[in-house]
């Protein structure tokens, strides 16, 4: 057997190697044959070396490169030398020498490949999920995979200077209510009762803060059973921290310094610290989000007490029944027709009955289908909009209950927004989204249910108002228009923690069914304390300008949480379904 010694990463070689006999190792990436000289473009990891077989100085290593072919596995040793004159490639890191090979050792041979590595990005993304590790050999695909390995490691090497410990919590826990759907798992040696997969340690670090660590962090890996979309996949990585002791400014100067390390150290970039902070009424009236792009304006203006006296029919329908209506004003832009009739199906497409459109000229006249019904007072007191925006511009209205009219008109702006090309890229804007509701109702059910988790700590003064107006100690951290993490002050008396469980329906037999452990461990000495959970794929997402956690995850799921590559989720023989106590149903079809 041949033995090597790799003596340098292709990537790497510089004038140092110079006059010098190295080793390389890697795939050939582009093999050129230009007659009496054979050329090969090596790749590893690191990047790429020209390497060039001439007879005159190697025969044997000569006849062996004439059988290369892409993405062969080779080991290849001689000297480097410079380039000739004219055909340096300085779009190369390397591109100023080239390696005059002595020796040559094929290790392994490639077939033809289903896709070209240089031109995977162009190719339908099944197919490269399905090939994910040919995927991964792009340059593109390694550098964000290094880039998430340098993450995480600058994420714990801050944590660890700042005093805190990681440790790991059990992947196999019990199923909890609330929150979002959790995947279950079944044992052979106990028929009858599961596993869960956790969506989150929350209730693990909680414990461990009772326990009295004070500081703890874990790169977590978290799992949920839920529709996926391009930001989202069943199983998930988040950073995971935990401290006793603090208040909602502890956390967020953590995070803030966090951060701001992190930029320093992968992007080269100061951060400004502290973050804006905006309450989530505010951003939901101004945005029609809980996590607002706030790198452009275009605010949502709500319109609707100028509108009291209309005799607009829907309109003054969805006013007499509490709706509202509001407005988007496009500065500086008036739409065609058929631009305009374009806009009104998208807004049907973001969830919107209807979408009214008036369109002011340079002259300031309007133009819309319900002109006629446009009051000389309602345009009179329309100006002061327009005049923020430009005298040409465009309103688009919404008109329906609060809620679903500010979702679509929030929708809308972003769209709106990206199709006029008014996002300012390579601008990371933070912002911190606070005074969350406590609950939520739900219609199913037609309970409350907490908005964040059910240990969420109430804000002072809960215990006199409704449940309705009760406010959350909770916070969210948006980056561009993207929650990259939440968090909040726990509950850390047992009688509140009591109260809220019956707030949300739950009895006290079946919170002490569900969660008497903590309600136990706190009557034992339970110390203020909260924390937070950043994502990590979704974060790494960002930083590397891609628009999918997808391609940012080794091994990830597709749009239905299946791995083309495994082939699974699968079937499972009946015979080991047995082993476990479980019978599968048959399949309902759906009816065409």
């Amino acid at each position: 057997m041949q033995f090597f010694e790799r003596t340098a990463f292709c990537g790497q070689v510089n004038e140092a190697h110079l006059q010098k006999k190295i080793t390389l190792c890697g795939w050939v990436h582009r093999r050129r044959d230009h007659g009496n000289l054979i050329f090969v473009d090596l790749r590893d990891r690191q990047g790429l070396m020209q390497v060039v077989f001439d007879p005159q100085v190697s025969t044997q290593a000569h006849k062996v490169a004439e059988d290369l072919r892409s993405e062969y596995v080779i080991c290849v040793t001689g000297v480097v030398v410079d380039r000739m004159p004219g055909t340096i490639n300085n779009a190369l890191a390397t591109g100023k020498w080239e390696l005059q090979a002595q020796t040559l050792t094929i290790f392994s041979t490639s077939k033809a490949l289903p896709f070209s590595i240089e031109n995977a990005d162009e190719v339908d993304e099944e197919l490269r999920l399905k090939y994910r590790y040919l995927d991964l050999r792009r340059f593109d695909m390694q550098k964000r995979l290094a880039l998430r390995h340098n993450v995480i490691f600058a994420m714990r090497d801050f944590l660890n200077q700042e005093a805190f410990y990681e440790i790991e919590t059990p992947i196999l826990t019990r199923n909890t209510p609330g929150g979002a759907r959790e995947f279950l798992v079944p044992s052979r040696i106990t028929h009858g009762a599961l596993y869960a997969l956790p969506q989150s340690p929350q209730l693990y670090k909680q414990l461990l803060i009772v326990a009295g660590f004070e500081r703890y962090f874990q790169v977590a890996r978290c799992f949920r059973d839920e529709d996926l979309r391009s930001d989202r996949q069943p199983e998930f990585t988040q950073l995971d921290i935990e401290m006793s002791f603090i208040k909602e400014g502890d956390i967020q100067d953590l995070i803030e310094r966090l951060l701001a390390h992190l930029w320093k150290k992968i992007l080269g970039k100061e951060l400004t610290i502290p973050f804006e902070h905006m309450d989530y009424t505010t951003a939901f009236a101004r945005y029609g989000s809980d996590k607002p792009d706030n790198r452009f304006e275009m605010p949502i203006h709500d319109i609707s007490s100028l509108l009291i006296n209309t005799e607009i029919k829907f309109i003054k329908n969805v006013l007499d029944l509490g709706g509202k209506v509001g407005a988007l004003c496009v500065p500086n832009t008036v739409f065609t027709r058929s631009e305009l009739d374009g806009w009104v199906t998208k807004a049907q497409k973001c969830g919107a009955k209807g979408l009214l459109w008036i369109r002011f000229k340079e002259d300031g006249s309007p133009d819309s289908p319900i002109a006629k019904f446009l009051e000389a007072d309602f345009l009179k007191q329309l100006q002061t909009i327009i005049k923020e925006a430009g005298q040409a511009s465009t309103l688009f209205v919404v008109a329906g209950p609060y809620q679903e009219a500010w979702e679509v008109l929030g929708r809308l702006r972003l769209a709106l927004a990206q199709s006029l090309n008014i996002i300012p890229q390579n601008v990371f804007n933070f912002l911190w989204i606070t005074d969350f509701p406590l609950f939520e109702y739900d219609a199913q059910t037609k309970q409350l249910k907490a908005a964040h988790h059910p240990f969420t700590a109430p804000q002072d003064g809960w215990e006199h108002q409704k449940p309705q107006d009760m406010k959350a100690r909770a916070y969210d951290l948006v980056l561009n228009g993207n929650e990259i993490g939440g968090g909040s002050i726990r509950i850390h008396d047992a009688h509140v923690q009591r109260k809220i469980f019956e707030l949300i329906g739950l009895s006290e037999q079946a919170a002490q069914d569900k969660f008497g452990f903590l309600l136990e461990a706190q009557e034992f000495g339970y110390p203020p304390d909260g924390g937070i959970a950043l994502g990590i794929d979704r974060l790494i997402m960002l930083l590397a300008g891609v628009d999918s956690i997808r391609e940012v995850i080794a091994f990830p799921k597709n749009q239905r949480g299946f791995d083309p590559m495994m082939e699974t989720p699968s079937a499972v023989d009946d015979t080991i379904l047995k082993e476990y106590g479980l019978r599968l149903l048959p399949t309902i079809k759906k009816k065409e």
